[in-house]
């Protein structure tokens, strides 16, 4: 028999869209959205009922607006699930777990896991611990760039990162940027000191950079039953990367993937240290000693992760059949593993931007391919989602990458 269930969704990007689509899909009802802000893949919507309440991610306008949310459900006589989108909301919902649990479905870890992994300076000494690789690290610290104690020991190009991207997400500076590549001393004694100069607090994440283009990098997202078993895995293949400075490491292109040695290492790590709910790791394979390194990982999602929709494994399915249905508890773990010319390629970039830009290796042959046969798919676009104001969005959104490329990318054709 069906089961009644209302997800209330809370964010307002790229990310938020995916979800409420996939949400969207199983019960062809409108999904209830919070967020402190509208972005353009969540404007002129038939399938959100968005509300935007200013400040909702930063307390105690988050909690404060979670506790009407909750009154109006406190009678309700089907299971309401709660799911953040940013790693703001994710954290807001890991800091007030207990209390929203009393109303909400709402899969995620505690906070004292939480914070062993949401900072990449504690996620790092982790991987040490379960044998998952990573780049070589040094962590560098306001108190070591005033004492001039950060040299850094690696040869260039380097990786510069925030240890949280939380703290970095609420940091304004003109510098700021996503990920540092960083090429000589001069721009490394420049950036480092010009982070810390304009009050950043927190410590950053230097690291030997990992050659290659697009083509190493490999995303997985997973879900882990209320159970702390891994129920499914899908791994990505991205193509191509956002060149912006904000915008370094979104995936604009996906194509599916497998490895069975990356998942059965994910899966003895998750389920060992007693996981729940949606994961996503960034990794990029190292040819100097032939392993693949692991970057971070989300705890949520991927921002790009309607990949694993598009390729028939409805993100929101997992969610609703282990916490309403529950029935994952008797099921085998689900890895995906679609051949070549089945699976399809997502795409958040026009097809001429994705012609020009990619590398041209093996793998944009297969992606062409399943252009060519109409296997491919946006998050934005969605045919039970038409309007000419999405239409207009769209195509500006277009227009803005062709500019974007033009300035900062690499043109292959």
């Amino acid at each position: 028999m069906k089961k009644e269930f209302i997800p209330v969704l809370l964010g307002g990007d790229l990310n938020l869209y995916g979800m409420a689509r996939s949400f969207y899909e199983m019960t062809e009802k409108p999904v209830r959205v919070i967020a402190s802000a509208s972005l353009a893949p969540t404007k002129y919507s038939k399938i959100l009922d968005m509300e935007i309440e200013p400040n909702f991610d930063t307390d105690p306008t988050f909690i404060e607006k979670m506790r009407k949310v909750a009154k109006e459900y406190e009678h309700s006589d089907v299971p309401v699930v709660l799911m953040g989108m940013g790693d703001w909301y994710t954290e807001l919902i890991s800091n007030h777990l207990d209390e929203l649990r009393e109303t909400f479905v709402c899969p995620y870890i505690n906070k004292e896991l939480e914070e062993k992994l949401v900072n990449k300076q504690s996620f790092y000494n982790v991987c040490e611990e379960y044998g998952l690789p990573y780049p070589k690290t040094k962590i560098i610290t306001k108190e070591m760039v005033e004492a001039n104690e950060d040299q850094q020991p690696y040869d260039y190009p380097v990786a510069l990162k925030p240890a949280n991207s939380v703290s970095w997400n609420d940091f304004e500076d003109p510098i700021k940027e996503k990920v540092y590549i960083i090429h000589n001393e001069t721009d490394y004694e420049r950036i480092v000191k010009g982070i810390y100069k304009v009050g950043y607090p927190d410590n950053m994440i230097l690291q030997e950079f990992v050659e290659g283009d697009e083509s190493p990098m490999r995303v997985l997202n997973v879900y882990v039953d209320k159970n702390h078993q891994v129920k499914m895995m899908c791994l990505g293949h991205p193509l191509l990367e956002d060149p912006t400075p904000l915008g370094i490491g979104n995936y604009l292109a996906i194509m599916p993937d497998y490895n069975k040695e990356i998942c059965e290492k994910v899966k003895f790590f998750l389920e060992d240290i007693k996981y729940t709910g949606f994961a996503n790791f960034d990794l990029k394979f190292d040819v100097k000693d032939q392993t693949f390194k692991f970057f971070e990982i989300n705890l949520r999602q991927g921002r790009s992760s309607f990949f694993v929709t598009l390729n028939d494994l409805n993100l929101a399915e997992w969610v609703v059949r282990d916490y309403i249905y529950d029935d994952l508890k008797d099921s085998e773990l689900v890895i995906s593993n679609i051949p070549d010319d089945e699976g399809k390629l997502w795409l958040n970039v026009p097809i001429d931007v994705f012609n020009r830009y990619v590398p041209n290796t093996k793998y944009k042959k297969i992606a062409q391919q399943m252009i060519h046969e109409k296997r491919y798919g946006y998050t934005f676009y969605y045919e039970g989602d038409k309007n000419f104001k999405r239409y207009l969005l769209m195509q500006r959104m277009f227009q803005y990458y062709r500019r974007e490329f033009k300035k900062y990318g690499k043109r292959i054709v």
